[in-house]
């Protein structure tokens, strides 16, 4: 679309640009995203982008002066009946309403879209993604997870670290599970909860998959399978959920600004609405045993 000099932006062009980005077709059944509150024929200037649509992201959206708020997570997954101001995410709602700013979901069609969420992790990690980890067809560009890989591979060790580099700090910090030495040049990676694909990565053929969430039983049992032989299994590397999901904040954020006129000001925001906020103890030695 091309726009007239001060030409008015309103919440449904916003909208367009990011369906148009994000398909909504590709979401899962049971997710919920599009306009949660907000008028599709209100004045933008200014739009916020983040992973959580939590009270701090709103007060971050009021200080900024937007007029719309644009998450990641769904604010209302799961059926309600009632958004109650004295309930945590009734608060959020009459908040947004009392101050003029609309919210938009874009969940599970900005995991699978290409470029996607897991994309904008791989850019982070200074990966080259090449596919889908888990395409939404045969031979689909769309898909959930992306495979990547490095310019030139590089130890397990090195690439935790680089991990960590790569995406902001938080008190649940990097985890990497496998051989330190081990060579790393091709990898997996799916932002969010990612431990329902482990048997996806190891087929994959990939030499570590990074994601989030990984529980103790899947990730234990999947590397367990190295000690069947003429097997590998990817080296596993565990971060934060919301540290995953940041990165596409900026992606969403450049496709807007690409779209609409330069009067529509866009920000990513920078509250860390990972829950995790204090991290003790040392990394143990797995060839010790407890004293």
């Amino acid at each position: 679309m091309l726009w007239n000099v001060g030409e008015t932006v309103r919440i449904r062009d916003v909208i367009g640009a990011l369906e148009k980005a994000y398909p909504t077709g590709l979401a899962e059944d049971w997710d919920a995203v599009g306009l949660v509150c907000g008028d599709p024929d209100s004045v933008v200037q200014r739009v916020l982008f983040c992973v959580d649509p939590i009270e701090a992201t709103v007060d971050e959206a009021i200080d900024f002066g937007a007029q719309l708020l644009i998450s990641h997570h769904p604010l209302l997954l799961r059926g309600v009946h009632g958004v109650p101001a004295d309930d945590h995410k009734g608060r959020v709602v009459h908040r947004l309403i009392r101050s003029g700013i609309g919210l938009y979901c874009a969940h599970t069609n900005a995991d699978k879209a290409n470029p996607g969420v897991s994309d904008a992790l791989a850019g982070a990690l200074g990966l080259t993604a090449t596919r889908p980890l888990a395409p939404t067809a045969p031979g689909a560009d769309t898909g959930l997870g992306r495979i990547g890989e490095l310019a030139r591979p590089e130890p397990f060790r090195t690439f935790v670290r680089r991990v960590a580099d790569g995406l902001p700090t938080t008190a649940w910090g990097v985890r990497g599970a496998g051989d330190p030495d081990r060579e790393i040049r091709r990898v997996a990676v799916c932002g969010g909860a990612g431990d329902s694909f482990l048997t996806t990565a190891a087929e994959a053929g990939v030499d570590a998959y990074v994601t989030a969430d990984l529980r103790h039983h899947p990730a234990g049992e999947h590397l367990a399978q190295a000690d069947v032989p003429g097997t590998s299994v990817p080296a596993l590397v565990d971060v934060a959920h919301w540290a995953s999901e940041w990165p596409w904040c900026q992606q969403a954020a450049d496709l807007v600004s690409a779209a609409l006129p330069d009067t529509v000001e866009v920000l990513v925001s920078t509250r860390r609405t990972d829950p995790w906020t204090v991290h003790a103890g040392a990394t143990p030695d797995p060839g010790r045993a407890l004293a």
